[in-house]
């Protein structure tokens, strides 16, 4: 019989970026450095990240405060829809309102968003083969980290919605193979200062 070990995944959302998501802000580049300092000590076997301008610059400001561990594009990480939810599968009293957050994006994004989304559950989750846990971490976008949190908590697929993440902020998942799989940390932010905290969040969710 095979034998598999423990993975943790690491999730964070791309820090602040300017508006047409090509580069980070100066207070994004200060959230990468800072979010880079908080994994210094943790055993990362590599950095996977996002095609997007934002995500790979943050994912390249993160690196540069590791210790040789290396970077990956991750085409599954890129930016999308993960789920276009029917009427019939959401909560009547929300129904309207969700339907029309998720038509606002464009139509690529919701096409395409689906295919990456279930492409990126084959890639990062679950327990890896061998003995050695691994430890990666992943520089995405909002939706992605909301689609991953939802699956390892078994949550109807449409739960991805509302799930906000602020920039540079962290979630680690564990997936071991003898028990189910954990959230063990969710959209923390306990590296960034008071002024870079809740970024990427519309201001009444700030807090």
């Amino acid at each position: 019989m095979p034998s598999y070990a423990t993975r943790y995944l690491y999730l964070a959302r791309h820090a602040e970026a300017v508006p047409d998501g090509t580069a980070l802000t100066e207070a994004g580049r200060r959230q990468a450095a800072l979010l880079g300092e908080r994994l210094r000590g943790a055993p990362l076997s590599v950095v996977h990240h996002s095609p997007l301008g934002r995500a790979a610059e943050t994912a390249r400001l993160v690196a540069g405060r590791l210790d040789g561990v290396p970077l990956e594009l991750a085409e599954e990480a890129d930016d999308g829809v993960p789920y276009v939810p029917g009427r019939a599968e959401l909560p009547a009293a929300h129904a309207d309102f969700l339907l029309e957050y998720v038509a606002r994006f464009p139509a690529a994004h919701r096409e395409r968003g689906p295919v990456l989304a279930r492409r990126a559950l084959d890639r990062f989750t679950g327990p890896v083969a061998g003995t050695e846990d691994r430890h990666e971490l992943v520089v995405t976008h909002n939706f992605l980290v909301g689609w991953l949190v939802r699956a390892a908590l078994d949550a109807p697929p449409w739960r991805w919605l509302m799930l906000n993440q602020g920039n540079a902020a962290l979630t680690v998942i564990r997936y071991a193979p003898d028990r189910p799989s954990a959230v063990l940390l969710a959209n923390d932010m306990g590296h960034l200062p008071e002024d870079l905290r809740w970024t990427g969040f519309p201001p009444e969710l700030r807090v």
